[in-house]
């Protein structure tokens, strides 16, 4: 028997940490996140090559998908057939993707939901934007890698003459990291980019005078104010409110309907007309009398209004609150710079980066071009030398044995002019032959001159990517088919506040949260605690007095946020549900807070003794959740409250008390904060938010106790403090509640 070899004894811990890090970079370079200059994910640029070798250009007929999926998934990408006909499909439809790179041939979904047809039954080829990322592919302009097997090789990145990572934006989820990209108008993209070209380093402001904010492909209303939206691009993260378009139609005896023409990106048709047929069946919108979903090429869903119902603009606001007609589009410009390293871009980096990378794509194809020229040049004077005297020509190759030895001689050629000249055919000897070669000589040299200036000039390299974009800009832009803008962003939109009947009839109840994170509302406010019911290896965390109409934040040791409706957690009987079913919560995060979403800041704090205060809109975001706070690496975050007062007490686990006033904390929309308190041993315990007027209240054990804010004069402090030994009385738990 054979014995092993290399054997080496190394701890699990560390070879399951190397393989983990192994496969996080691999999801993050290869799978999940777009690079920047190309806009382009693995998967995606390996279909638009694999199509293009297949000759699949806009000119040219279509051919199964089948076809172009075995090749992918044969040359190229070596993973599910299906996962890549998936990613085909996405960049066909014209609802998904604001500028579709694939156009395809059959059923390939629709704005309902409905998946495509199989890959059998469907058919591709590129299209016009595809063919502008593929261009310069055969002249050198991007570098080529081995393929998985090393029999092929493909591009690293596409050229990209069109602006693809705006344009048609990008979704990804990688290991600790994500993307989230939305769509914009390739015109204004253009605008941007010219301005930034004869601009280097122009203000952000400039430029979103120029691309004032995302073009989703199904239209819809962009309510954000021109503050946020700039945050949001000068950071590279953000959030949009997006709506969707709606009118008010007169009908007879005085009635009106409402239609909907235009639905929020990437939300099915089918789930808003769900959506609105439970809530009716629900009897939660008793002015509403009919809903009918007309919809053909276009979009039109019908909502038919009772006699006397009030205002369009106040049942909309119901309507948007309780479905999907608006909904939150993440911004989170998180890309591969250079292929390389993934990192968060405001936009001025997004756009400088696309420029970078045509400036280097115009340098490849010139300096290739030039090859080109240098080699028919050489060729092309070899020819004009031999053609001064024919006759030695020929008779040097009639009566020589090695006649390019002796043509290399008599004529002072190279090997590769006297190759030429004897691969020359006769019918090229004649006079008019000549004469076009030294025409030719004069063109190419010329044009050689041009290269060499323009290699060498970046005024000159400047002016030739303005020439391109300039040709997208007409080839693509608003004066194209389909071109123009079509989400209307409405920075000055003020919310209009629906009167009670139009609401849905607030109620009394309570949310029950168990340790291990299982959710329940039950009706009415819940008075004794001590009477509820857990499973038998679970206990009780949170439990929340609210109303049915209410949301609820939750937040976990990772300094996520997530907003739940109450009205659409599980009922009352039995133990629940799974919290993680309702939000997408993570195995590795423990929920640390549960409260009622309202008007009231939030005092967020770590373990390491940092923290801020937060404003409640920077607190709201969705089932997917919110990261707030960033903490330093093995700091979890412990406190999260809602603060009402004017002072902050603070206390550690090593019994030190600190309290001071809260104008000392610093306010911010996301980050790690301040230094509240400072330790040498131990870590923060608990934080609160008192009025000085009350004094600070703690539980100890099953009773309140009261301290007055005269009787905490010595531990008055400033923030970042160390704090004093906390005074007697003080709960053992270390804790305010």
């Amino acid at each position: 028997m054979n014995e092993a070899r290399d054997i080496r004894d190394t701890p699990f811990v560390d070879v399951l940490g190397e393989r983990y890090v192994s496969y996080a970079l691999s999801t993050i370079m290869s799978r999940s996140l777009p690079d920047v200059r190309d806009g382009l994910k693995p998967v995606h640029r390996r279909l638009l090559f694999a199509m293009r070798a297949l000759r699949l250009d806009p000119a040219s007929g279509f051919k199964k998908c089948a076809r172009v999926v075995g090749d992918v998934i044969g040359k190229y990408h070596p993973h599910g057939d299906q996962a890549v006909y998936d990613a085909m499909v996405r960049l066909a439809q014209e609802f998904a993707i604001r500028y579709p790179l694939v156009d395809g041939q059959g059923n390939f979904g629709n704005v309902d939901g409905d998946g495509a047809a199989a890959m059998r039954y469907t058919e591709a080829r590129l299209t016009a934007v595809a063919d502008a990322l593929l261009d310069g592919l055969d002249e050198d302009a991007v570098d080529f890698v081995d393929t998985y097997d090393g029999e092929d090789s493909e591009p690293a990145v596409l050229p990209a003459a069109f602006p693809n990572l705006l344009a048609n934006g990008s979704q990804g989820i990688a290991v600790g990291m994500a993307t989230s990209i939305p769509p914009h108008n390739v015109d204004e993209i253009c605008r941007a980019l010219l301005h930034l070209l004869q601009n280097p380093g122009a203000r952000l402001a400039t430029l979103l005078r120029y691309l004032p904010g995302p073009d989703f492909p199904t239209g819809g209303v962009l309510v954000e104010s021109e503050a946020a939206l700039e945050e949001a691009y000068r950071s590279g993260r953000g959030r949009f409110r997006l709506r969707a378009t709606w009118t008010a139609e007169p009908m007879s005896r005085g009635r009106l309907r409402i239609a909907v023409s235009e639905i929020p990106w990437s939300i099915p048709k089918a789930r808003i007309v769900t959506q609105l047929d439970e809530l009716v069946q629900a009897r939660k919108l008793p002015w509403l009398a009919e809903i009918r979903d007309e919809s053909a090429d276009d979009v039109r869903i019908v909502l038919e209004l009772r006699a006397r119902s009030g205002e369009p603009a106040e049942l909309m606001e119901v309507l948007f609150r309780l479905t999907d007609l608006e909904t939150r589009i993440s911004l989170n410009l998180n890309v591969l710079d250079g292929g390389r390293i993934p990192r968060v871009m405001g936009l001025p980096e997004v756009l400088q980066a696309w420029l970078d990378h045509r400036r280097d794509v115009l340098l490849r194809r010139s300096r290739h071009r030039l090859e080109v020229l240098e080699r028919r040049i050489h060729v092309l004077e070899g020819y004009l030398l031999v053609f001064a005297d024919l006759d030695t020509v020929i008779q040097i190759i009639r009566e020589n044995d090695e006649p390019r030895s002796e043509l290399m001689l008599v004529f002072r050629l190279t090997e590769t002019q006297a190759e030429a000249v004897l691969n020359m055919r006769l019918r090229t000897l004649r006079r008019l032959e000549e004469e076009k070669l030294r025409v030719e000589h004069a063109r190419l040299a010329a044009e050689r001159g041009e290269l060499i200036e323009l290699t060498e000039s970046e005024e000159l390299q400047s002016d030739r990517i303005d020439e391109e974009i300039r040709d997208v800009r007409a080839r693509f832009g608003a004066g194209s088919d389909g071109g123009a803008r079509r989400t209307r962003i409405d920075s000055n939109a003020a919310p209009v506040e629906p009167r009670l009947e139009h609401v849905e009839a607030a109620e009394p109840v309570t949310l029950i949260c168990s340790r291990r994170g299982w959710v329940r509302v039950v009706r009415g406010h819940v008075e004794n605690e001590n009477e509820l019911r857990y499973r038998d290896d679970d206990e009780g965390r949170f439990v929340v007095r609210a109303e049915s109409t209410a949301d609820v934040l939750v937040a976990t040791d990772k300094g996520r946020l997530y907003t739940l409706a109450m009205s659409r957690l599980p009922g009352g009987r039995g133990f629940g549900e799974p919290i993680r079913l309702h939000a997408q919560i993570s195995n590795d995060e423990e929920l640390i807070a549960c409260w009622p979403a309202d008007d009231r800041p939030a005092l967020l704090a770590t373990e390491d003794g940092k923290g801020f205060l937060a404003q409640a809109e920077d607190l709201i975001g969705s089932r997917s959740g919110r990261q707030v706070v960033t903490a330093a690496e093995g700091a979890k975050l412990v406190v999260c409250r809602p603060a009402s007062g004017d002072h902050v007490a603070v206390v550690g686990t090593n019994r030190k008390l600190l309290i001071l006033p809260l104008s000392e904390l610093p306010q911010r929309s996301r980050g790690q904060g301040a230094y509240l308190q400072r330790y040498r041993t131990g870590r923060l315990s608990d934080a609160v938010v008192f009025a000085k007027e009350g004094g600070l209240v703690c539980r100890t054990g099953s009773r309140m106790r009261t301290f007055p804010i005269e009787a905490l004069a010595p531990w008055m402090g400033k923030r970042g403090q160390a704090g004093r030994t906390v005074p007697k009385g003080f709960p053992a738990s270390l804790r305010f509640d």
